[in-house]
């Protein structure tokens, strides 16, 4: 593999990405039956992460957030005794109605469905939160199962706007790169972790005004200047390994702990570099 980044190149086929389509309407249609009683195969669910950011390289790895009535948060949270954890339990049981041969279990955040096929899914229950006026925003609040049980938040429509956006601002340069970083890392450097946020957050500061050239634009910089360009802003915010590596997610602007993801960054981009 090339450690230069690379214009344009799809890793997901249109016949994987007809199955994710398929399992995710299945998906949802359980959830909406149980808690909405709808059979909606597309309501209250969208994709996000790394799929639903249009960085993913393959279908190991898809997250769901599927969207829940506001009486089953008060429901769940007024529980003693980790409420997150039975509401977990409660979509897990609406799944597997659908997948009863699947792999179906909760972790953590996430009910996770591990297909034998390799893909897999992870499904966020959440709730919209609303404002003052109790109209909705694009913000959610979703249960953590760890110490004892806790409510986050998060924005990811916030996060794939900004990313949308940038990405066209660079003529797909953004993607492409974000893509690139994540092929090398799973190619060459398995063992160590790498999340797709840290990934997207950091070429999303550190791309600045780069861009693949347009309409027959002439490059002026040497090939791999822009490859230099990125381990160099990343010596520039983090200097030492041993440092608290933070970063903020696009758009949300939420907190990003790449700690666990340092190591790994590095590695990879002094070999995009090199």
């Amino acid at each position: 593999m090339s450690s230069f980044v690379r214009q344009g190149s799809e890793t997901i086929s249109q016949n994987q990405r007809g199955l994710v389509a398929k399992r995710y309407k299945t998906i949802t249609r359980a959830i909406n039956s149980e808690f909405w009683n709808s059979i909606s195969d597309t309501q209250h669910s969208l994709y996000v992460g790394s799929y639903g950011r249009g960085t993913a390289i393959d279908t190991s790895d898809l997250d769901v957030l599927v969207q829940l009535p506001k009486v089953e948060y008060d429901r769940y949270d007024s529980m003693r005794g980790n409420g997150q954890s039975r509401l977990l339990q409660a979509v897990k049981n609406s799944i597997l109605e659908v997948y009863p041969r699947t792999n179906v279990h909760a972790d953590g955040q996430v009910v996770v469905l591990d297909f034998s096929d390799g893909m897999k899914f992870e499904v966020l229950p959440a709730f919209m939160k609303e404002d003052w006026y109790g109209n909705p925003l694009n913000e959610y609040t979703y249960p953590d199962t760890n110490m004892g049980g806790n409510w986050r938040s998060t924005n990811p429509k916030a996060e794939q706007e900004a990313m949308k956006k940038r990405d066209a601002s660079s003529n797909g340069l953004l993607f492409d790169t974000c893509k690139h970083i994540r092929r090398v890392r799973d190619d060459y450097y398995r063992s160590y972790h790498l999340s797709g946020i840290v990934i997207d957050s950091f070429v999303y500061d550190a791309i600045k005004d780069w861009h693949w050239c347009i309409n027959g634009e002439a490059s002026t910089q040497p090939a791999g200047t822009y490859e230099g360009k990125l381990l160099s802003y990343l010596n520039q915010i983090q200097p030492y390994d041993y440092m608290p590596f933070r970063l903020y997610a696009p758009g949300s602007n939420q907190l990003v702990d790449g700690d666990n993801s340092i190591v790994c960054l590095r590695k990879v981009l002094n070999y995009l570099a090199n």
